[in-house]
């Protein structure tokens, strides 16, 4: 990444993540024995701010954690990785966010949350941010925390010209009224699905799900379908860029890492395709890894990406 390094604003969630290994992720009424289990910090607000740090973007994280040894850990984290953690609040009561995973052989995973310290996340945290969040070059949120923080830090970062990034994960009811608060959203196949109620992955039914976002008024939009890579609007014209081909380990936060990377580039002044490329890099090696906590270093990404030209 040429140039000084973006400042990016992460608004988000931070939970304590438990992860079992099983041979297949289980059908309804099915228990399945794990045949290994961690435990760490995750949430996609954390993994997209620690992804962001790695690539080497100075990197500031609004969020909230329990008073608890998790939330004090998260706390710990993001300072070793050198994020800006002023504005992680501490809530007394409460517990830091708890995030269930189930990963397969293949890397598919299952993810069940409870939200916990993230939703007393509020609009007012946010605005004691404000000075940070108008000196960025980029902000990025999700929807693991409540509906109106997400749409005030978009409020603020609009008001003063800064990128937003939306990655509606998970969609929540009133999504579309941030929409044309968003610069870029990047939701999954199902969570387009949700979002559009579109009738197939064919490349009719993708171009005109994306194209009612950027109707509703996102300014452009992507859609990532895993192991079958993604598909953007480019000028008015779906294209479909696959996955690059790596041994899939844990499919856990992939998504946040390629949300990081695209943000990242974006706010460096890269072009739509490129970013879209580097993105892609970074999200592939972190599959090949094991845990959420498997961002690549931005050293990583442009060697691979060197190696795959």
């Amino acid at each position: 990444m040429s140039g000084p390094a973006p400042k990016i604003v992460v608004v988000g969630s931070i939970n304590a993540d438990v992860t079992l290994e099983v041979e297949r992720l289980p059908q309804p009424n099915e228990t399945l024995m794990a045949r290994a289990s961690r435990q760490s910090i995750g949430g996609k607000g954390f993994n997209q701010a620690m992804a962001l740090a790695r690539l080497g973007c100075e990197t500031v994280m609004v969020g909230a954690v329990g008073d608890d040894l998790m939330g004090s850990e998260a706390r710990a984290r993001l300072r070793r990785s050198g994020i800006d953690d002023r504005h992680i609040s501490t809530i007394t009561g409460q517990v830091t966010g708890t995030a269930h995973i189930l990963v397969g052989r293949d890397g598919q995973n299952m993810i069940t949350v409870s939200p916990g310290a993230n939703a007393a996340l509020t609009p007012a945290h946010v605005e004691a941010a404000t000075d940070l969040i108008a000196s960025a070059d980029a902000l990025i949120v999700q929807m693991e925390v409540p509906l109106a923080t997400t749409r005030r830090a978009l409020e603020i970062a609009r008001a003063h010209g800064i990128l937003t990034v939306l990655n509606p994960a998970p969609v929540l009811p009133g999504v579309e009224s941030l929409l044309p608060l968003a610069d870029v959203v990047t939701p999954n196949e199902t969570e387009l699905e949700r979002m559009t109620g579109m009738d197939g992955f064919g490349d009719a039914a993708l171009h005109a799900a994306l194209h009612s976002l950027i109707k509703t008024g996102a300014g452009r939009a992507l859609v990532t379908m895993g192991s079958s890579g993604i598909a953007a609007l480019i000028e008015g014209t779906l294209v479909r860029l696959p996955a690059h081909r790596v041994k899939a380990v844990d499919a856990t936060g992939a998504g946040d890492v390629f949300n990081g990377a695209l943000t990242a580039k974006l706010a460096g002044g890269a072009k739509w395709l490129e970013a879209l490329h580097y993105a892609m890099a970074a999200a592939a090696l972190s599959v090949s890894r094991a845990s959420a906590d498997a961002a690549p270093t931005l050293s990583e990404v442009e060697a691979f990406l060197a190696e795959t030209v």
